[in-house]
């Protein structure tokens, strides 16, 4: 009579769950992302705006630089800088990923950043210049700089990441 060896593979050990749903969430994020300003870059010229409301207008600007257009007018130097710090960014938000796995509101806020990073790296890749077009403005305050989806992931990661600070210290 043969006897059946039980399986001695285990599975290595899950940090509470899988990466896949963040990376997704991140994927969605630069798909979006890239879907925008490929129709906005077909639709405008550079320059170009078409009001929407009394504080918001559709417009198409680059920007060389970072968030607010920092550094925006060096000589070019800036570009492999901020890929070089994007870089950086998606891989230690992968490596956190995968040790927090089952922590959802942080992963929440990671994905979104990931994303967001992403979306304005494959514009410094491809472009060489971050493409924004969402402008809001307020009565004689002036205008925000415009800024894009992958902006406002980052945005929106960021006070996620916050909150989800905040809760956990508040536990503590």
């Amino acid at each position: 009579m043969a006897t059946k060896k039980k399986s001695t593979i285990t599975a290595a050990p899950k940090a509470g769950g899988s990466m896949m749903p963040w990376l997704g969430i991140a994927f969605i994020v630069v798909l979006l992302d890239q879907v925008t300003k490929i129709t906005i870059t077909r639709l405008f010229q550079l320059g170009d705006t078409k009001p929407l409301t009394g504080f918001f207008n559709l417009t198409l600007a680059y920007n060389r630089g970072a968030a607010f257009s920092f550094l925006s007018n060096q000589g070019g130097w800036q570009r492999y800088l901020f890929t070089a710090i994007a870089l950086a960014a998606v891989a230690f938000i992968i490596y956190l990923l995968r040790r927090n796995a089952g922590q959802r509101m942080f992963c929440w806020a990671l994905a979104l950043i990931m994303g967001g990073a992403i979306g304005n790296l494959v514009d410094r890749l491809m472009h060489g210049h971050v493409i924004d077009f969402l402008d809001f403005y307020w009565r004689g305050l002036g205008h925000f700089p415009a800024f894009n989806v992958a902006d406002s992931a980052i945005t929106i990661g960021a006070i996620l990441f916050i909150v989800d600070e905040l809760r956990r210290v508040n536990k503590h």
